[in-house]
C-alpha cells in the first residue's frame, strides 16, 4: 500500500500501510497462512484497506461480505470460505453477529461518525461492546510485518446467488511475469496512474469497486471514501479534493443527471481526467450526457468476476459507436453461441463465451463442478446476450436469465429500461417478466418517479410507444415510492420479481 492519505468524512489517515503490516502480523499470530480467508464485514472505511491489504501481505484472500445479506446468507459465506477471522463494523453485528461461528476470531471496528450519519445510525450502535476485541487496540499490540508475501493474491468475491447459493470466486496464484501483465492491463482499464486523486463512491464489497480501490492504494496521492453514494456529495468531494479518477456505475450517472442544471453548474469538476463505468451497461443517452458534462473522459469496460476483462470502450468509441461496450481487449477470445451451442453469424445475438489469455485461473470455492459447467472448449459462459458488429465492436442486449420470452419472442428488459429512464419524470425503474397463461411471460415495469414529479400509466405507455415496438411495451406498470437497492443505487430486481414466480414451476 502506498497511498499518500485516505480521507473519510472529516478524518484522514496517512499510516494505513503501517497498520496493514500490523494487521498482517496479527493475522499470522492468529494462524492465518497463504491460501486462507479473512472475512470483511465492513462498510467503506480505513479498516477495509488495512485488513484487506494485511491479508494479501500473507498471501491470504480477503473475503468482502455484502453486509446487506441476511444472517443465514452471511453464515453460509463464512462457512464456505472457511474464514479464520472476521473484521466487522460494530453496528453490523446487531444484525448478523450470530452468523459468526464461535471458533472464528472476531475483531470489531468502531463505526465512525460519517458512516453513522450516512446510515442514520444511533451513536450507541457504533462502539464495540465489552468483551469484543477492538480493531485499533488489537493492531497496537503487533509490530509491522517486515517481510510480506510477494505472490499475487486477490479478493475472493462471492457471486450474488441469483441461481442457488452464492459462489466464491477463488483465483489461483500466477507466475510473476503473467501477474505483472495482468496488473498492467487492470491499471490501464481503471486509469491507475502515479499521484492520482481517487474517489471511491461504490461499496467495496462489489467486485469492480473492490478491484479499483485495491489498485488505488498502490498509486494514489489521496483516496477519498464515500460512505454511500449521494449525487450532491459526490460533486462536492470532486471539487474539494480535485479528484482526477473515479469508478462509477451507470445508476450513479443517472442520479447525477437528474440534478437540476443550475445545481450541477455550481460545482467545478474540471479536475476529472478519467471516469470509468462498468457493472451494468451504460445507456447511450446517459453516457453522451455525461461526456457533454465531464468532457471526453468517460470510459467503459465489460467483463465479469469470473471471465475478467473482455472489452474496453474509450470516449471516442462511444461517439463512433453509440451503445457499444467497445472492442475486445488484447488476448481475449470470444464466441457468440445460440442455445444449441452453435456459433451465430456476425451481427446476430447469442450468449457470449470468452477467455483472456493472461487472466488468473479460478475455481468456485468448494464447487469445482459448477466451475467446469461454465466452460465450453476453453471458453467461459458469461450469461450475457450480445453481438459483434462488422467493425468488431461488442454490443450487449441483456443477461440471459433476465431475457423474457413472450409468445416465443425474445425481449430484452435492459433495452426497455434504457428508454424508460429517459422519461423526465422517471427516477429509476425495473422491467422483468411475470407469468402469463397465454404467452408464458408478459412484461411488467416497476417505476419510481423523481421527487415532486408524477405521470400516469397511460403517459408512460404513450412515451414508450414512440420509442419501442408495441410488443416491448410493458403490459403492467406499477408505481412505487421506493425500490430496494444496494449502496451504489443499483436496484435488486430479483427482490421485486421473485414474488410473482413463487407458485410457478420455474423462477424468474
Amino acid at each position: 500500500m502506498a497511498a499518500g492519505s485516505i480521507i473519510s468524512g472529516g478524518r484522514e489517515r496517512r499510516d494505513c500501510e503501517e497498520r496493514a503490516r500490523r494487521a498482517a502480523s496479527g493475522f499470522r499470530a492468529l494462524g492465518v497462512e497463504a491460501g486462507d480467508a479473512v472475512a470483511l464485514l465492513l462498510r467503506n472505511d480505513f479498516a477495509f484497506f488495512e485488513a484487506a491489504v494485511g491479508a494479501c501481505h500473507l498471501g491470504a484472500s480477503p473475503v468482502a461480505l455484502n453486509w446487506h445479506l441476511a444472517r443465514p446468507e452471511i453464515a453460509y459465506v463464512l462457512a464456505d470460505s472457511n474464514a479464520k477471522i472476521v473484521v466487522a463494523h460494530a453496528d453490523l453485528l446487531d444484525v448478523v453477529g450470530e452468523a459468526i461461528p464461535r471458533d472464528v476470531t472476531l475483531l470489531v471496528v468502531e463505526t465512525p461518525p460519517e458512516l453513522r450519519a450516512a446510515y442514520s445510525l444511533e451513536a450507541h450502535l457504533g462502539a464495540p461492546r465489552t468483551g469484543q476485541m477492538d480493531w485499533d487496540d488489537w493492531l497496537a499490540g503487533y509490530e509491522p510485518l517486515a517481510e510480506i508475501e510477494r505472490r499475487f493474491t486477490d479478493a475472493m468475491i462471492y457471486t450474488s446467488g441469483t441461481t442457488g447459493k452464492p459462489k466464491g470466486v477463488r483465483r489461483f496464484p500466477q507466475a510473476p511475469e503473467t501477474a505483472e501483465k495482468f496488473l498492467r492491463l487492470r491499471d490501464q482499464i481503471y486509469g491507475i496512474r502515479p499521484n492520482m486523486r481517487a474517489l471511491i463512491c461504490g461499496p467495496l464489497y462489489h467486485s469492480a469497486p473492490n478491484a479499483f480501490g485495491m489498485r488505488c492504494v498502490s498509486a494514489a496521492e489521496i483516496i477519498v471514501l464515500m460512505p454511500r453514494f449521494n449525487p450532491l456529495t459526490f460533486l462536492k468531494l470532486v471539487e474539494k479534493h480535485r479528484i482526477t479518477t473515479v469508478f462509477m456505475v451507470p445508476t450513479m450517472f443517472a442520479r447525477l443527471l437528474k440534478l437540476p442544471p443550475d445545481e450541477r453548474a455550481r460545482f467545478d469538476v474540471s479536475s476529472l481526467e478519467y471516469v470509468l463505468t462498468a457493472a451494468a451497461h451504460c445507456p447511450p443517452d446517459i453516457k453522451a450526457a455525461m461526456q457533454d458534462w465531464f468532457g471526453p473522459i468517460v470510459h467503459e469496460f465489460y467483463g465479469s468476476t469470473e471471465s475478467s476483462y473482455v472489452a474496453y470502450c474509450n470516449a471516442q468509441d462511444s461517439v463512433r459507436k453509440p451503445g457499444t461496450v467497445g472492442r475486445l481487449v488484447e488476448g481475449v477470445t470470444l464466441r457468440v453461441l445460440d442455445e444449441a451451442g452453435r456459433e451465430v453469424a456476425q451481427g446476430e445475438r447469442g450468449e457470449l463465451y470468452t477467455s483472456l489469455d493472461i487472466a488468473p485461473e479460478f475455481t468456485y470455492n468448494n464447487r469445482q463442478a459448477d466451475r467446469d459447467a461454465l466452460e465450453i472448449d476453453g471458453l467461459l459462459a458469461t450469461g450475457d446476450i450480445g453481438y459483434l458488429d462488422e467493425d468488431g465492436y461488442l454490443f450487449l442486449c441483456d443477461r440471459r436469465r433476465d431475457m423474457v420470452i413472450s409468445g416465443g419472442v425474445n425481449i430484452y428488459p435492459a433495452e426497455i429500461e434504457c428508454e424508460l429512464i429517459a422519461m423526465k419524470e422517471v427516477n429509476d425503474c425495473a422491467v422483468f417478466g411475470i407469468p402469463d397463461p397465454e404467452f408464458g411471460e408478459k412484461l411488467m415495469a416497476v417505476v419510481q418517479f423523481r421527487q415532486g414529479m408524477r405521470a400516469s400509466e397511460g403517459d408512460i405507455v404513450s412515451f414508450l410507444k414512440t420509442r419501442l415496438a408495441g410488443f416491448k411495451v410493458p403490459r403492467i406498470i406499477e408505481i412505487r415510492d421506493d425500490l430496494p437497492r444496494d449502496d451504489s443505487g443499483k436496484i435488486y430486481k430479483r427482490m421485486i420479481s421473485e414474488p410473482y414466480w413463487a407458485d410457478q414451476q420455474r423462477r424468474a
